[in-house]
C-alpha cells in the first residue's frame, strides 16, 4: 500500500515565503559586492592627481625607454643543420650504411641592423646550418641566408629573405662600444629557450657594465679564447646567443655572446663582443662574404724576468719569414709593451691587438730593445692560408699544405701535416673542425695537402682513424668514408 503525505496549504506557502525571502536578500547582498567591484574609482584630489602623476611618470626609466627602441628589431634565429652519424659501438658501426647522417635543430638570437634585413649574430649559432628561419617579435617569419661568417670572432652575418611588398623591418641603432664606462647600466635582449617561452617576444634584463677588455681562456679550435670582451652581470642564458646587449640611451654596445657558469644558467658572468669590432666584420662580410683578418705574422710569448719580482714580459717568439713583421723590422727577442694603442701585459692582450687590427690599416707595436722604446708601424696583409693553394679531398674536405708562415699565423706546433680550411656540413659532424692539422691517417704519416687527399680517396668505403693537432694537443677522430 502507498502512503502519501499530506501537508497542509497554508504551512507549506509560509515556508516558500520564508525561503523566498532570504534568497531575495542574499541576492541583494550580492549585487551590491559586485556594483561596488564595478564602480569606477572616486575622483581624486588635486594633491592626489599629482602624485600619482609622478609615479606613473617614475616606472618609465632609462631601462623600459630602451628597451622599446630596440626589443622591435632583436629577432629569433632557429636553425636545422645536418650532421654525419659518428658510430659509438661496434654494432652501430656495422649497421649504420656510410655516410649516415641526420638532422638536427637549433636556436639563438639576432638583431636586424639594416632595413633590408640584415642580421647580426654569434657564428657558432649558424654554424653548419642548412636551413635557417628568423622570428620577428611580431611573429613574422623568414627565411634567412648566411651571408658570411667568421669562427675567430665568433660572428655571422644573415640575410633575411624579405617578400615584395612586405611591411617595414625595425632596425636596431648601433652605439659606440669604445667609450664604456664600468657600472653603467645595460640590457640584455635575446630569445632565452626560443619556442619553450611559447611566444617570439623577446625577454629582457638588466645589469651593469662589469668589466671591459676581458680576456677569457677556454674551448678549443679558432676559439680557444675569447679577446676584448665586455663583461655584464645582466643575465645571459641559452638561446640569448647574438641578441643584443644595449646601453641606457637605447643603442647596441655589444653582440651577446657566452656565460662562465658552473650550472650551465646565468651567474652574473655574461660576455659580449663590442658592436664596434661587431660593425667592422659585418661590413666586411656584406662586402664580398668573408672577413679579411689582419696577419703580421709574429708570435709572441710570456718571459719571466730575473731578479725578486721576477716581472712576466711579452716577447717575440717567431717571425714568420717574408712577412709584414719582418719587412717592418720586427725581430725574436724583443719585448712588446704596446699594440695598436693598447697596453700590453699578457699574450692575450698582444692577441687582443690583432683581432681588432683592421686589414690594409697601419698597425703600431711599441717595442723596448737594448733599454729602449720605440714604435714599429707593421702594414697588415692576408693570413698565409688564405692565399694558400688548396686542395680538394673527397667531397669534404679542402686541404693547405702546412708552411713556416702559415704554422706562424696558426701557432702550430708540428713542421707538417694538411690544415683544413674548409669541411662541408656532413663532414662537421665526425669531429673534426676549421683550423685542425691532419698529422696522421691510418698509419700513414702525413706532410702536405696532396697526400692526404691521395690517402683519403684510396680508403673511400673504409674505416679510418685520422690524427690532428688542434690547440697545441694530439687528438684523433674515427670515421668511415662513404664516397669519393
Amino acid at each position: 500500500m502507498q502512503r502519501t503525505t499530506l501537508i497542509p496549504a497554508f504551512v507549506l506557502l509560509s515556508a516558500l515565503a520564508a525561503c523566498g525571502g532570504a534568497a531575495s536578500g542574499n541576492q541583494t547582498a550580492r549585487e551590491r559586492e559586485l556594483e561596488s567591484l564595478e564602480a569606477p574609482p572616486q575622483s581624486k584630489s588635486p594633491e592626489a592627481a599629482q602624485a600619482s602623476a609622478r609615479t606613473q611618470d617614475s616606472r618609465r626609466t632609462a631601462i623600459v625607454a630602451a628597451s622599446e627602441r630596440v626589443a622591435p628589431a632583436v629577432v629569433s634565429v632557429n636553425v636545422v643543420r645536418r650532421e654525419r652519424v659518428v658510430p659509438r659501438t661496434l654494432w652501430e658501426e656495422m649497421m649504420l650504411p656510410p655516410g649516415a647522417e641526420r638532422e638536427t635543430a637549433g636556436l639563438g638570437s639576432g638583431f636586424i641592423i639594416t632595413a633590408e634585413g640584415l642580421v647580426i649574430t654569434n657564428e657558432h649559432v649558424v654554424r653548419a646550418a642548412t636551413e635557417v628561419v628568423v622570428t620577428l617579435p611580431d611573429g613574422r617569419e623568414f627565411d634567412a641566408d648566411v651571408v658570411g661568417s667568421d669562427e675567430v670572432n665568433d660572428l655571422a652575418l644573415l640575410r633575411i629573405r624579405v617578400p615584395r611588398g612586405e611591411r617595414a623591418l625595425p632596425v636596431a641603432p648601433l652605439g659606440n662600444s669604445d667609450d664604456l664606462m664600468i657600472g653603467e647600466w645595460v640590457i640584455a635582449i635575446g630569445n632565452p629557450f626560443g619556442f619553450l617561452l611559447s611566444n617570439p617576444e623577446p625577454s629582457v634584463s638588466a645589469g651593469v657594465v662589469s668589466a671591459v677588455g676581458r680576456n677569457i681562456l677556454g674551448g678549443d679550435g679558432p676559439r680557444s679564447y675569447s679577446l676584448d670582451m665586455i663583461q655584464t652581470d645582466a643575465s645571459i642564458n641559452p638561446g640569448n646567443s647574438g641578441g643584443a646587449l644595449v646601453n641606457a640611451l637605447g643603442e647596441v654596445i655589444g653582440v651577446n655572446s657566452s656565460i662562465l657558469s658552473n650550472s650551465g644558467g646565468s651567474e652574473g658572468l655574461g660576455f659580449a663582443i663590442p658592436i664596434n669590432r661587431a660593425r667592422r666584420i659585418a661590413l666586411d662580410l656584406a662586402d664580398d662574404g668573408r672577413y679579411r683578418r689582419a696577419w703580421i705574422g709574429a708570435e709572441v710569448e710570456a718571459v719571466r724576468t730575473e731578479g725578486p719580482r721576477r716581472l712576466a714580459e711579452v716577447r717575440i717568439s717567431v717571425v714568420a719569414p717574408g712577412s709584414p713583421a719582418e719587412r717592418a723590422g720586427l725581430r725574436t727577442g724583443m719585448r712588446v709593451t704596446g699594440i695598436g694603442g693598447q697596453r700590453v701585459r699578457t699574450p692575450l692582450d698582444y692577441q687582443a691587438g690583432l683581432l681588432n687590427a683592421a686589414y690594409g690599416e697601419p698597425l703600431e707595436v711599441r717595442v723596448m730593445e737594448n733599454g729602449r722604446e720605440r714604435t714599429v708601424r707593421v702594414q697588415p696583409g692576408d693570413l698565409p692560408s688564405v692565399n694558400a693553394e688548396r686542395i680538394q679531398a673527397l667531397r669534404d674536405f679542402q686541404l693547405v699544405t702546412l708552411t713556416p708562415a702559415i704554422r706562424a699565423e696558426r701557432g702550430l706546433t708540428n713542421e707538417q701535416g694538411a690544415l683544413i680550411v674548409g669541411l662541408s656540413d656532413s663532414a662537421r659532424g665526425i669531429g673534426l673542425q676549421e683550423g685542425d692539422l691532419i698529422l696522421q691517417i691510418n698509419r700513414l704519416r702525413i706532410t702536405n695537402a696532396e697526400s692526404a687527399a691521395q690517402a683519403l680517396q684510396q680508403l673511400s668505403g673504409r674505416s679510418v682513424v685520422m690524427y690532428f693537432e688542434r690547440g697545441g694537443r694530439v687528438g684523433s677522430t674515427q670515421f668511415v668514408i662513404g664516397g669519393g
